[in-house]
């Protein structure tokens, strides 16, 4: 088969670690424990935004959000990661490479808005906390997320559309998963359209939403800094140390991958990021927000109180 057509490949092998077939079992291990973690900490939190009164704040809506996007993100590709690091045969159809990188696209991209829309948040709740539940009413609040999940399911379609029409002279994808980068590696020639999408896209959703999160935090720490009492700093910090945290993981793991000159590493360095930026940010993200964060710790510790009071009266 040449590949003259992309309607000829109805399946893709994916390459993946079998280069490594030591390294599979660790990995699998490894990516089955965050996936579950991941699963149950983010659902948690979406969970304990619904419930409880006290966490029906602008933050927390966004925080639902970002977990629900992790939840996606991770199901689009870790359970189809597992069946391969245990299976000779590691391939996918073509539609589910489909659906696998237009979610994982949708996911990102839209995540990368989101954590702009989330620094705007603490921006105007330290900046102007007098206006802030004037200006971050709910109506505002929801349209803000609407805002992002539109603009990430729209660019990632856009992408997704132009590279599966791309004719591709192979389907032995150097990747794990339906990684967008990998799979335009297979095309016969090089397109100056999808170079040029792929750009566009990479810069507005990327470096764009990073300056105005950078800007929005020179804000706020010159705001922090001006406020007379330590303990005021210390709270005013608090409130943006989990977000700045999430932030510097995503966009760190995200540029390395997407506005790297394509020669500056191989293949196997991208896989570790890749699974890195796709397995361990969204475990983690749940983990940072509740960590030093004494409103979701309390609203946990009164959901388990429930079920467990729950539990305790079916016995009897």
């Amino acid at each position: 088969m040449q590949g003259e057509n992309l309607t000829i490949w109805s399946f893709f092998s994916l390459e993946g670690f079998s280069r490594y077939p030591t390294l599979e079992i660790v990995l699998f291990v490894f990516s089955l424990v965050t996936y579950l973690i991941t699963l149950l900490g983010n659902s948690t939190l979406i969970l304990i935004t619904v419930l409880d009164p006290h966490l029906q704040t602008p933050m927390y809506l966004f925080l639902g959000n970002l977990s629900f996007m992790d939840i996606c993100y991770t199901s689009a590709s870790i359970p189809t990661l597992l069946v391969n690091l245990l299976s000779s045969q590691k391939t996918i159809i073509f539609s589910g490479c489909a659906v696998q990188m237009y979610l994982s696209l949708a996911m990102g991209s839209t995540e990368c808005v989101l954590l702009a829309v989330m620094a705007y948040d603490r921006y105007v709740a330290i900046c102007n906390p007098l206006r802030y539940p004037v200006i971050m009413n709910r109506q505002v609040c929801v349209q803000m997320a609407t805002v992002s999940w539109v603009t990430g399911c729209l660019t990632a379609l856009l992408e997704t559309s132009f590279a599966l029409q791309t004719p591709l002279c192979g389907n032995l994808i150097d990747h794990f998963t339906c990684e967008i980068l990998a799979v335009l590696k297979l095309a016969c020639t090089s397109s100056l359209l999808m170079d040029l999408i792929m750009l566009v896209v990479s810069v507005l959703l990327l470096p764009v939403p990073m300056l105005f999160i950078c800007i929005s935090y020179v804000f706020i720490l010159s705001t922090i800094l001006r406020i007379s009492s330590a303990e005021g700093r210390s709270k005013a910090f608090s409130t943006c140390g989990a977000h700045l945290t999430v932030v510097i993981l995503y966009f760190g793991a995200a540029l390395s991958m997407y506005l790297k000159p394509s020669s500056s590493s191989s293949q196997e360095i991208d896989k570790v990021i890749s699974l890195l930026y796709g397995v361990l940010t969204p475990m983690l993200n749940p983990i940072i927000y509740s960590l030093r964060n004494k409103e979701v710790k309390d609203a946990i510790k009164k959901l388990l109180g429930k079920i467990s009071l729950h539990q305790t009266r079916e016995n009897l």
